[in-house]
């Protein structure tokens, strides 16, 4: 009888284990925005593989943003086509459980707006998204989940958006007329409208806040924006047309992704300089460093896959995404 009870015990405890709610990895989860998928994919860093993807409701998420407290994922659900070009207009955010794996509520703009990159306010607790067809970023509670704001851009194709540390300021890439636009959060207005180039992709801060970097799509360059003066201070000559930027917290290394020559560029920071290029798989998207600044994560939209760069020696792991592997975020 004692046998029996010991065996029902660990039947039991067997079962629990089986259908429990999914989990996740207790140093992190890495998010990838699947556009070919339409998913929203989970990566287990240490594991390195896909451990589960989640549908994402709608066409097509290109962007995720993780909550502060890593139990949900916000993708903005863009449309069926490329910035500026004709197609459907979204008009929607997913919002993903992490821990359960699966869509739990959908938040309505009411009209299409094509919303897209989505980030959490450092201090405010947030969410400032894009929204290209409004010119505007919108301003959303995600404890109530409602709309609760919106700041004029100014500019139309207002697709990436970065936000100062302090959480006062945003910058956002404004992509056909190849401007940025910086916007004051706590006010809720327009600063100004810096000229850079014919065309602008993507956008991000340097760690101390002096430098905001973005991408000329029409020549292999990237523009160093001074945010004390809010113009272009230098340009940073690049082996092939740059995209997404990120630096790594101790302010040593900005990483920049190059789609057409399938590689990354590592530029030191403290000389703005480009002292490495490394090679990774087509045409690289994003790039996000992980919040200990060991690991760039780069998405790999062609080949379904993202890199993972290793700080310390620069060597690259690769780690199977879904299709169309775009936007990335941590869920810690």
């Amino acid at each position: 009888m004692t046998n029996f009870l010991a065996l029902t015990l660990i039947f039991a405890g067997m079962l629990t284990a089986v259908f429990a709610a999914p989990s996740s990895p207790s140093n992190g989860l890495l998010l990838v925005a699947n556009k070919g998928d339409q998913t929203l994919g989970l990566i287990d860093p240490t594991a390195g593989r896909q451990i589960a993807k989640v549908l994402e409701g709608g066409v097509t998420g290109h962007e995720v943003a993780a909550s502060p407290d890593g139990k949900r994922a916000f993708v903005p659900i863009y449309g069926n086509s490329g910035v500026g070009m004709p197609g459907t207009d979204g008009s929607t955010i997913a919002v993903i459980d992490l821990g359960e794996h699966k869509l739990i509520h959908t938040i309505d703009f009411g009209h299409g707006v094509r919303p897209h990159c989505a980030v959490f306010g450092p201090k405010d607790g947030l969410l400032y998204v894009t929204t290209e067809l409004d010119k505007s970023v919108t301003i959303i509670d995600t404890q109530t989940l409602k709309i609760v704001g919106s700041i004029p851009t100014g500019q139309a194709g207002s697709h990436m958006l970065a936000i100062s540390s302090d959480g006062r300021y945003g910058y956002t890439a404004n992509v056909g007329p190849g401007t940025v636009s910086v916007l004051d959060l706590v006010g809720r207005k327009t600063l100004a409208v810096i000229p850079v180039a014919g065309h602008v992709q993507r956008i991000s801060f340097s760690p101390d806040g002096r430098w905001v970097f973005t991408s000329d799509t029409e020549k292999p360059r990237l523009a160093v924006i001074d945010t004390a003066t809010n113009k272009v201070d230098r340009w940073i000559t690049l082996s092939g047309r740059g995209y997404g930027t990120a630096s790594t917290p101790d302010g040593k290394w900005l990483l920049v992704a190059l789609p057409d020559a399938n590689a990354v560029a590592v530029v030191n920071l403290p000389t703005l300089q480009v002292v490495k290029t490394i090679s990774v798989p087509s045409a690289p998207q994003e790039v996000l460093i992980r919040p200990d600044g060991q690991v760039g994560y780069v998405s790999c939209d062609h080949s379904h896959q993202v890199a993972a760069i290793h700080i310390a020696d620069w060597g690259v792991q690769l780690i199977e995404a879904g299709s169309g592997a775009d936007g990335l975020a941590w869920a810690q």
